[in-house]
């Protein structure tokens, strides 16, 4: 595969067989409706990926507690061989053609899908009114970006969703971005976060002085189930144009098991989760001061 001539590429994490089955969906999509672009995969079994051409797959075994924060590392190995890269969720699928080289992607800095500064992401917090989890996420989230000297409430600052981004080199400062995310990785699932990416990734942003912008994404058309919800419930999309979408993912992501099987994954599951947060632990021992004062 000639890199040389390309910008940009995709990239995915895909560990578990659930996932790598999803991901082998969206690369297929990738293959029909952007030809020329290659997808990164990191996973725990690249020869899953073998018979699909697109794909540039590699060994990965799991750094966070509980995978989200290993996005980084996909983004990473995309900008280690791409000047750009577009990081997608491996549930997801692309629906259209996309343009061969979008213009949003031209941008230094970090383009997102969806993101808000983070003022109006914690609205409900600022107005007194927020719920158990958004108040944690909040307090947690304060205390880390004063660790890093930032102000939470700045309204440069934004919270990006994490299911669809792109980074696009920016000098040198999108490698101290995935340093920065690296550090607020850690110290969120120190604080028992371990889905908070959004705030992460715009924190680490900010401290490296790397662009976020927000971004229609003009070209890209996907499918996401929770985004899709949404726009069906607005009336900007209907269930019976999408329910094969919503079946193929269903299907692939929660598969019928015998209980044996469920209960053996639920105990390697639980396995995993309590040798990665005792390993988080002592790794972040050499900096007791920043992690745990």
């Amino acid at each position: 595969m000639n890199q040389d001539k390309k910008e940009f590429c995709f990239c995915t994490l895909a560990c578990g067989k659930n996932y790598r089955d999803l991901a082998l969906l969206l690369a297929k999509d990738i293959k029909k409706y952007s030809p020329n672009s290659s997808f990164i995969v990191l996973t725990d079994s690249p020869s899953d990926f073998s018979q699909q051409s697109n794909v540039l797959a590699f060994q990965h075994r799991q750094q966070s507690v509980k995978f989200y924060h290993d996005k980084r590392f996909a983004i990473a190995k995309g900008l280690s061989l791409f000047n750009s890269c577009i990081f997608i969720d491996a549930d997801m699928r692309i629906l259209a053609p996309v343009p061969q080289f979008p213009q949003w992607i031209s941008r230094p800095g970090i383009t997102a899908r969806g993101c808000e500064n983070m003022p109006k992401k914690y609205a409900k917090v600022l107005a007194g009114n927020p719920d158990a989890k958004l108040l944690k996420e909040f307090q947690v989230a304060k205390k880390a970006a004063s660790k890093l000297n930032l102000e939470l409430e700045n309204q440069d600052i934004n919270f990006v969703y994490e299911y669809l981004f792109a980074v696009t080199k920016d000098s040198g400062k999108e490698i101290e971005f995935l340093k920065q995310w690296e550090i607020l990785a850690s110290y969120c699932e120190l604080n028992g976060l371990y889905d908070s990416e959004g705030n992460a990734i715009g924190l680490a942003a900010a401290k490296a002085g790397l662009p976020v912008r927000w971004s229609a994404m003009e070209g890209i058309s996907f499918f996401k189930n929770r985004v899709e919800f949404v726009r069906i419930k607005k009336g900007e999309s209907k269930m019976e144009d999408m329910a094969i979408y919503f079946e193929q993912q269903a299907k692939l992501e929660y598969p019928e098991r015998f209980i044996g099987k469920r209960i053996i994954l639920k105990i390697n599951k639980t396995l995993k989760y309590l040798y990665n947060f005792l390993r988080l632990r002592i790794i972040t021992l050499k900096d007791f001061n920043f992690y745990y004062r």
